[in-house]
């Protein structure tokens, strides 16, 4: 039986040890490391190397689990339980000396989140949850927050590298909270998006184009904090479906309406 708690806390030291390779890294770094995936999308020996420490830690602890993994360490999928690493989410702005950026570990059952670790390792915050066992950050619980209307709200976004068929509508809805809100961030980690909202420093998030690696880390955290989430269309497919929409649960339908208005296919 997994004593899902105990797995978490180790999580977190596997994620605080990636983070600190990372941090020791950021001080010797050069652009000349970087090499690039695709249009605007870059990798490091840094990602790589974060990526298998965490590999190879996380096999210890869960054997039986496959892994879903950006830069491909792992090469197999479980048939049950699968990590989903991030292991530097934030590369770009990792590259230019720029926070935040994050190392993000998930664990579904089949295909569920059932727990989550974001450690943001500028600020060194370790935000986590299991299932039914709350959210945390460094200790302490966290919520999100009470605002209840997207006039009142701080929202959070991302841009795509490469997917650019809905940046017209998209345009649109940012244009819209821009005028509607307390104002829209875009901090260029989707893990620490989704974290920042589950402690309540942001009410929403919302973006398309995104992998499963970006949000399995914090996607339970927001649930844990007593966030909701979904994609476009108001089903649960955010881990897999590429697009995600989270908030508070007291803006959530609000919020989710108008990004459906302008973005749902």
């Amino acid at each position: 039986m997994i004593r899902y708690e105990e797995l978490c806390m180790k999580t977190c030291e596997v994620a605080r040890q990636a983070g600190a390779f990372i941090r020791q890294e950021a001080g010797v770094f050069s652009a000349q490391k970087v090499e690039e995936k695709g249009i605007h999308n870059f990798v490091s020996y840094v990602d790589k190397g974060a990526e298998q420490l965490i590999v190879e830690q996380l096999h210890i602890l869960l054997p039986e689990a496959g892994f879903i993994a950006e830069e491909g360490t792992a090469g197999f999928r479980g048939k049950r339980f699968n990590w989903v690493i991030d292991p530097l989410d934030g590369t770009t702005n990792f590259i230019h000396g720029l926070p935040p950026y994050a190392v993000s570990i998930g664990l579904t059952e089949n295909d569920r989140s059932i727990m989550g670790v974001v450690y943001e390792v500028t600020l060194d915050e370790c935000f986590y949850a299991w299932q039914g066992g709350g959210a945390y950050l460094n200790g302490k619980p966290i919520r999100t927050s009470d605002r209840s209307a997207v006039k009142d709200a701080l929202i959070a976004t991302g841009f795509p590298y490469c997917d650019y068929h809905l940046m017209r509508p998209y345009i649109d809805c940012l244009e819209y909270f821009l005028r509607h809100s307390h104002g829209v961030r875009r901090l260029g980690s989707a893990a620490a998006d989704l974290a920042y909202v589950a402690c309540g420093r942001f009410e929403a998030f919302y973006e398309y184009a995104l992998s499963p690696w970006d949000v399995a880390g914090g996607v339970l955290i927001l649930q844990e904090a007593g966030g909701k989430l979904s994609d476009f269309s108001g089903n649960d497919n955010y881990i897999f479906g590429k697009e995600i929409v989270a908030a508070n649960h007291l803006v959530f339908n609000e919020f989710l309406t108008i990004v459906q208005k302008y973005l749902q296919p």
